[in-house]
């Protein structure tokens, strides 16, 4: 399988300039390295490539001098340093360089925003551009399928997600191993490391919880009697799950309406693959009888790789009332309301009727597997 070109790399191309610094942040293994050694080859400068998980590099970073620094990069016009989060202190120690270091690009990537984003952004502000980078988006996909292959590979995706890895993958139990392997391997990692916490099977097992409630809000309270843990360490690992580009929050919308159900949040995976290997259940979808959650964590996750790549300025939120009257997806953009109801295949849903009484103005569109690439189009 050829490479796929991201969505963001002309973005990055455009936005890397002498003393600024790219940021580009994404869960481990959804290309961040394989994009930025794609960039660096169309530069056509020379590069100073740094790992920060080599503790050699911490050593030559470690003499906070001006001197040290233009010693380590010389002659080189562009630095790039991988796994940045790894090296302490990165956010002031990146800053002293491009401000003292005439012409420097600087490209930074790292696995986790739970450290980089401290450490690299307070002290870097109005000097840095930053990215996130997702598992292969739908538009991505378009640059080797048509209309035909992409109705197939799109039920394949609903079950094993978008790791670019997976294109490598033709066999069917090969996308296992590597989907299980990543979630007991790498995905928590991040969380166990910083974190300091032992117990990886509880935050497992939250994961496990969560995937059995897409489309359904969030009882913190409820997760933790049933994990046995306090509600606000149920709190602190969504949030970090969240950090580590495994799970989405999406809170409820309401304009005050008595009747609009606010307090809970909803989640979502932001890969379908992790969520079905947390839940182990790989079936095709033929046989699957969630395949209402598959196809709206799906569209949702795609919809924020949509607005990520496309610079597109939405609060986000779903919508219920005690009547039980939703919708799975609402956009709030340019003071307008736009409502969207996620259906694998129907089409003719009713608007509903609370919806419309207290937003006469908003829009209400279903999102289907016929409709759907409109929908992500840029």
């Amino acid at each position: 399988m050829k490479y796929l070109k991201r969505a963001i790399t002309e973005t990055i191309l455009k936005k890397l300039q002498p003393n600024k610094v790219i940021i580009v942040f994404g869960a481990r293994r959804v290309g961040k390295t394989v994009l930025v050694k794609e960039i660096l080859q169309r530069l056509n400068e020379p590069v100073l490539i740094l790992n920060g998980e080599d503790i050699n590099v911490h050593d030559k970073l470690a003499r906070w001098s001006i001197e040290n620094y233009k010693q380590l990069i010389g002659s080189y016009s562009v630095l790039y340093i991988d796994e940045a989060q790894k090296i302490p202190d990165i956010g002031k120690k990146l800053k002293l360089m491009v401000d003292e270091i005439e012409g420097l690009k600087i490209i930074v990537s790292g696995s986790s925003a739970l450290d980089i984003s401290k450490e690299a952004g307070e002290p870097l502000t109005g000097r840095k551009y930053s990215f996130n980078l997702y598992a292969l988006s739908e538009n991505e996909y378009n640059q080797v399928e048509n209309s035909l292959t992409k109705s197939e590979n799109l039920k394949e995706r609903l079950i094993f997600g978008n790791y670019p890895e997976l294109l490598q993958l033709a066999n069917r139990s090969d996308k296992i191993d590597y989907l299980n392997e990543m979630v007991s391997s790498y995905l928590l990692k991040d969380i166990l490391i910083y974190e300091n916490i032992k117990n990886s099977q509880t935050i497992f097992n939250l994961l496990r919880l969560i995937a059995f409630q897409i489309s359904a809000e969030v009882s913190l309270q409820e997760l933790g009697k049933q994990l046995g843990i306090s509600k606000n360490t149920v709190e602190k690992y969504l949030d970090l799950l969240a950090k580590v580009f495994i799970l989405h929050k999406v809170e409820g919308f309401s304009r005050n309406l008595r009747k609009e159900i606010t307090k809970n949040s909803r989640w979502y995976f932001l890969d379908n693959g992790i969520r079905n290997a947390v839940i182990s259940n790989f079936n095709a979808i033929e046989s699957r009888n969630d395949i209402g959650q598959l196809w709206e964590n799906y569209m949702i996750s795609e919809r924020i790789k949509y607005q990520a790549y496309n610079k597109v300025s939405s609060n986000n939120y779903f919508w219920r009332t005690y009547e039980q009257q939703e919708i799975d997806w609402v956009e709030e953009r340019g003071g307008e309301l736009f409502g969207y109801e996620m259906k694998w295949k129907e089409d003719k849903v009713k608007v509903p009727s609370q919806w419309k009484d207290a937003y006469p103005d908003a829009s209400f569109q279903v999102i289907n597997n016929s409709n759907f690439e409109e929908w992500l189009k840029p």
